[in-house]
């Protein structure tokens, strides 16, 4: 039999992410994980030392492929928070797991900290503003590119229409309220 570490891993980080999105990081377990990957337990440990860092791992890996599909654009905020708002609606899981994170691990570590602020700066750069208003306009734009799934569905579609119809009003909403508040907090340069 050939062993295969990466594919053991990868099934590992995939079982991983369908226990932390529907347990959190408290409530998920090493066993559930370890059977659903089919993996032994002891790999999870050895490949990631502890269940904590193999959250880490599945959401840095979840972040990744985001990233990949969504890239960022710092000069045309809307057009990303259209974008991301596609990648949600496609993946709600992704915004359950990083609620997870939010709730149980608060605070924010350096890579997510970095990650933000280059973000922000390049958002500012972009428009000749100051940093702190780059910020303003990425927490709002990824706030609102998340508004949707934050929404209970009975809420979101108060008229019973088509709900494919209502989310594309939503969307279209969120670039259009991303573009507006950019323009009033960044207005453009030159």
């Amino acid at each position: 039999m050939v062993y295969d570490s990466a594919a053991t891993r990868a099934r590992l980080i995939e079982a991983a992410y369908g226990e932390f999105v529907a347990h959190g990081l408290a409530g998920a377990r090493v066993d559930r994980i370890a059977k659903a990957a089919p993996a032994n337990k002891q790999a999870i440990y050895a490949y990631f030392g502890s269940k904590d860092e193999l959250f880490d791992a599945v959401l840095e890996a979840r972040l990744r492929v985001l990233a990949d599909v969504v890239p960022f654009t710092p000069d045309d905020l809307a057009g990303y928070a259209g974008a991301l708002f596609d990648a949600f609606t496609d993946d709600p899981d992704l915004i359950r797991l990083t609620q997870w994170k939010a709730l149980e691990r608060p605070e924010a570590s350096a890579a997510e900290r970095d990650n933000h602020l280059a973000k922000a700066q390049a958002v500012a750069d972009a428009r000749g503003a100051e940093l702190e208003a780059g910020m303003d306009a990425l927490m709002i734009a990824l706030s609102a590119a998340q508004s949707w799934l934050f929404t209970p569905h009975g809420i979101r579609n108060p008229g019973g229409d088509d709900e494919a119809a209502r989310r594309d009003r939503h969307r279209a909403a969120v670039v259009a309220a991303v573009a507006a508040m950019t323009d009033q907090l960044l207005p453009p340069s030159g």
